[in-house]
């Protein structure tokens, strides 16, 4: 069963930066869309970025347009998120997600329902 394996989480400040990682198996090119969505605690899981690997084509949830990139490393089939000017609400289990499969859009809403996913990193933002 493939798995992606992210890696990045951690703690900082409200106004910090953090960047998640994740190792997908395979040519990275062999996956149609990648993303992250974040779940946090009592709430629903929420896409937050998709890039469409073949043109790099970016999604971005409004909550975090502006604030987070999203960008491929293909000599590494990583796909990360870069997150800046963190907020309170952006605390949560980060996951990275990926699909394969003909299309030639990543609606960042359908992140969370990609068939192979990671196992979470958690990101903390404190005041």
């Amino acid at each position: 069963q493939e798995r992606l394996v992210e890696s990045g989480g951690g703690s900082v400040q409200v106004g910090g930066s953090l960047r998640l990682s994740c190792v997908v198996p395979r040519n990275i090119y062999s996956w149609r869309c990648m993303g992250w969505f974040r779940q946090a605690p009592g709430k629903e899981r929420e896409g937050v970025a998709a890039i469409y690997s073949l043109r790099s084509t970016t999604y971005y949830a409004d909550s975090v347009k502006g604030r987070f990139t999203i960008s491929l490393d293909d000599a590494q089939n990583m796909v990360t998120l870069q997150m800046n000017t963190l907020k309170l609400d952006d605390t949560a289990t980060y996951y990275c997600a990926a699909v394969r499969g003909a299309g030639t859009s990543c609606p960042v809403v359908a992140v969370p329902d990609y068939s192979t996913k990671g196992q979470g990193t958690q990101v903390t933002v404190s005041s």
